[in-house]
């Protein structure tokens, strides 16, 4: 699959998969894994951990607007320095955390530079320097992700089971270093915002005929909060049942590890879905995939409403994996097709910090929801409701998202 690829874009993609990799350090999975060394040894409370990774999450969503626009700025080389050299220190500080303040310090950072930067840098470069491929790219790259999802609980439980958690962070952040910064140099040192996958370097005017959008046009065009819902649905909606997973066990009655189980069906489903969606939006584009991207994760809601089963958390997570793979894909790919790619490192950040801003909301909002008496069911009703909704808005207005054509020169 990859080797049919030019060499030169096959750089490309290594870079890609590996940043989405390291980006699981910033991963709300990942950190929670540190969850209980991290309260029993600051001795606060799971809601007091919560709302402190509530707020950093916030605050990081805010920073990734202005820090993520700068990869249209830079070189290419030298902003995957910067956020690699980010994602170091923020490692090498959270070890070291051992107060409230401190480990809201800590947060901020990972949050900021993995889940947000990491993988605004990866997906970004390779949305920009694909054209033809760039579904074929997209999902290659974001294995990266889901093989970190696959190993890295197993392997941070292991080694937590000799190995100090500051030091585990400690060593983290010596693996960074010695790794990323490297990586950097030796793939992506001559790719600067012209270059395209044919290998050469192009000059703007001859790129290609998509107008290119600045954010500014972009936040005042209508179509952009038509699709906005959908775009946002998964994240805030995944988010706030993989938060909530135990409150769902025991109103589903499905026994303690069903979710967990279930989740190696959501991780099968995401890869498969992952190399599909690239195969279909290099085919029919990501604007006419788009009607179809939610359609996973109605139906699982569905599933999660009406069985009762224990096996039917396999289905509930499938689907819900089915949906991630698509989402890695279609909004990757989505923007640089409606809006040029000029500027696309600045839209995709503004994009980036409304998920992650959606996923600070979700575990708010789901925890109102469950203090106030409502049930599993009417959660997901309401969440349902809201996914149907913003399906029914991109097929009213997917004639809108025809891309505005330039005159070459």
């Amino acid at each position: 699959m990859i080797i049919n690829i030019v060499k030169s874009n096959f750089k490309i993609i290594i870079f890609g998969f590996v940043f989405t990799f390291f980006s699981c350090i910033g991963q709300s999975f990942f950190i929670g894994l540190f969850n209980s060394d991290i309260r029993e040894e600051l001795n606060i409370t799971h809601g007091e951990f919560g709302r402190i990774y509530g707020i950093s999450t916030l605050c990081s969503s805010i920073a990734l607007i202005w820090l993520g626009k700068k990869i249209d700025d830079l070189k290419l080389i030298n902003y995957s320095i910067l956020v690699t050299t980010f994602l170091f220190i923020a490692a090498l500080f959270f070890s070291y955390v051992n107060s409230i303040i401190l480990l809201f310090v800590g947060i901020f950072f990972l949050r900021l530079s993995g889940q947000g930067l990491m993988a605004h840098t990866a997906s970004t470069a390779t949305s920009r320097y694909f054209v033809r491929k760039r579904g074929k790219a997209l999902s290659y790259i974001w294995f990266g992700m889901s093989l970190g999802e696959f190993l890295l609980p197993i392997l941070i439980v292991y080694l937590l089971s000799f190995i100090y958690w500051r030091d585990l962070w400690l060593q983290i952040s010596i693996l960074i270093l010695l790794i990323l910064p490297l990586l950097s140099f030796f793939t992506v040192k001559e790719i600067s915002v012209f270059s395209r996958e044919n290998g050469r370097i192009n000059h703007k005017k001859n790129f290609q005929s998509i107008k290119s959008w600045t954010r500014r046009e972009v936040l005042f065009d209508l179509k952009f909060y038509t699709i906005l819902p959908a775009i946002l649905a998964p994240a805030f909606i995944i988010t706030g049942i993989v938060i909530n997973q135990s409150f769902i066990i025991e109103s589903k009655g499905w026994g303690e590890f069903a979710i967990a189980k279930a989740f190696m069906s959501y991780s099968i489903l995401t890869v498969i879905t992952l190399f599909l969606s690239g195969l279909l939006v290099d085919k029919f584009t990501s604007i006419k995939m788009l009607p179809i991207l939610n359609l996973p994760l109605l139906l699982s809601l569905i599933t999660l409403i009406l069985l009762k089963n224990s096996y039917s958390a396999f289905i509930f997570m499938g689907l819900l994996g089915v949906t991630n793979g698509l989402t890695n894909v279609l909004i990757s790919s989505l923007w640089a097709e409606i809006y040029g790619v000029d500027y696309l490192g600045s839209i995709k950040a503004l994009i980036g910090s409304l998920m992650v801003f959606s996923t600070a909301l979700a575990t708010t909002i789901f925890g109102l929801l469950i203090d106030l008496g409502y049930s599993i069911e009417n959660i997901a009703t309401i969440c349902s409701v809201y996914t149907l909704i913003s399906i029914i808005l991109v097929l009213i207005f997917q004639k809108k998202y025809k891309p505005i054509l330039q005159n070459m020169s």
